[in-house]
């Protein structure tokens, strides 16, 4: 006797996701394939975010997974290993945007263009990951401020440029205000003004968090207290040599 055919309603819904979306991924795949031999393939230019949301059948979270993995895994194709480096980064942050539009609490776009993609040692590609973390921390500055101390930490020891470390820095003091936020990040700001040997924007910036009433934690005002010394300190020995 033949078995009964099991109704589309019944099939779980991530089966159906997965099937929709390699569906859509393959089509475009052999669409760009070059058969003769292995190459390394084009990433395809992102789908409009209302076609993902269609196919993603109510669930955008397990749709945004997906594509994902299927994103990080894209520089491992059959009979070649793509470096990264040699990736398309305006269609990869493409894509990692309509990841975060599907799923705006996720995180691991953002850690994969931080600990991933940005560690490529192509300047230029750096920089492209630095800014689209940048814009995407201004969306949600206080679950994405790890991401921006990350930039931080690259623009000014491994890109050596230290406006662009400041102009992070300053916006994460500025939007990253959640009680989540721990204060050394928000003091990133002072770091980067005295190694441009901007002592007097960082003094005027400690006395404004100690005159703010902001930070309230004895440790956190003995330590800004006790940095604001130090600055004096230096500022007047360096006078008193000249």
């Amino acid at each position: 006797m033949l078995k009964r055919e099991r109704p589309i309603r019944e099939i779980p819904r991530s089966v159906l996701i997965g099937l929709a979306l390699a569906l859509v991924l393959q089509i475009t795949w052999h669409s760009m394939r070059v058969p003769t031999h292995a190459t390394a393939e084009g990433l395809p230019a992102p789908v409009p975010n209302e076609q993902l949301r269609a196919i993603s059948l109510g669930d955008p979270i397990a749709l945004a997974k997906l594509m994902m993995l299927w994103l990080q895994a894209f520089d491992n194709q059959p009979g070649i290993s793509i470096p990264f480096k040699d990736l398309d980064y305006d269609k990869v942050t493409g894509w990692m945007e309509l990841i975060l539009e599907l799923d705006p609490r996720g995180q691991y776009p953002l850690l994969a263009a931080s600990r991933v993609y940005g560690e490529v040692p192509v300047e230029g590609k750096q920089r492209h990951m630095l800014d689209f973390v940048y814009r995407q921390f201004l969306l949600d500055p206080n679950r994405r401020w790890p991401w921006l101390a990350h930039a931080i930490y690259v623009a000014k020891h491994r890109l050596k440029d230290l406006p662009l470390a400041l102009k992070y820095a300053r916006a994460m003091t500025l939007y990253a205000r959640g009680d989540n936020v721990p204060q050394w990040a928000r003091q990133m700001e002072i770091y980067v003004l005295e190694d441009m040997g901007e002592a007097e924007g960082a003094k005027v910036l400690i006395g404004g968090l100690l005159e703010s009433g902001t930070i309230t934690d004895p440790h956190e005002i003995r330590f800004l207290t006790e940095r604001l010394k130090r600055i004096e300190e230096e500022k007047s020995n360096s006078s008193g040599d000249h």
